[in-house]
């Protein structure tokens, strides 16, 4: 049992296929949330990052244990900061200035740190944290939803045509008990129906469904698209 515990810390093929193939499985799991919810950076990419992340850090332990030379954490930093090249590519703004990809972008980083820690040989903590990734992403992704469904701030992007004030459209909206934390004015950059619109803070004085308020807020003469951000 000692030998085996010192044959899986060393680089040999043992230990190689032992941390390659970890890498495939905790990578894997946490790129199968992200690919199951559509996001751009899923299954396979996980695995890849994962798998790249182990790689490098068996690559820098191997020439240390053959050379007898070198510094055991200069590839693995290179690894941590240039992974968030990958991580901002999956970081979007959409045309109605949406934010999306940021916890895709973590959890791409995440895995990365994961693999490096299996490409030394820190099984414990590598499985350990695959446990606790997944966690977040899953179980409290959905109590994160569950605490925004019942806040009663909003924050909306709304799009008007080109004979409503703004003015009036807030009147409106101050009618149906809904208070204005906050306006900023931009020019859309979807389509072109719209000359104008804006990002809108609001604090809702009564709980209420979030989807209502939408759809009310819609209804509003002059608007012609509203979305929650």
């Amino acid at each position: 049992m000692f030998e085996f515990s010192n044959d899986i810390m060393s680089i040999n093929d043992t230990s190689i296929i032992l941390r390659l193939l970890l890498s495939i499985v905790l990578g894997g799991v946490i790129g199968f949330e992200r690919g199951r919810s559509g996001r751009p950076a899923g299954f396979r990419t996980h695995i890849l990052v994962c798998l790249g992340s182990s790689l490098a850090m068996m690559t820098n332990q191997f020439i240390i244990q053959e050379y007898g030379t070198g510094d055991p954490t200069r590839i693995a930093a290179q690894v941590v900061s240039g992974i968030g090249f990958l991580g901002a590519g999956t970081i979007i703004v959409t045309g109605r200035h949406q934010v999306k990809g940021l916890t895709t972008a973590a959890g791409l980083w995440a895995t990365a740190c994961m693999g490096l820690a299996i490409g030394i040989g820190f099984y414990k903590a590598a499985i350990i944290s695959c446990v606790l990734i997944f966690f977040v992403t899953v179980v409290l992704h959905r109590l994160d939803n569950t605490m925004l469904s019942k806040s009663k701030v909003m924050d909306l992007y709304i799009e008007f045509n080109n004979s409503t004030s703004i003015t009036s459209v807030a009147d409106a909206i101050k009618s149906q008990m809904i208070h204005i934390d906050s306006i900023e004015i931009l020019k859309p950059t979807y389509g072109n129906k719209s000359a104008i619109a804006a990002i809108m803070t609001i604090h809702l004085k009564q709980k209420r469904v979030r989807l209502d308020v939408v759809t009310k807020i819609n209804e509003i003469d002059g608007v012609e698209f509203v979305e929650e951000i």
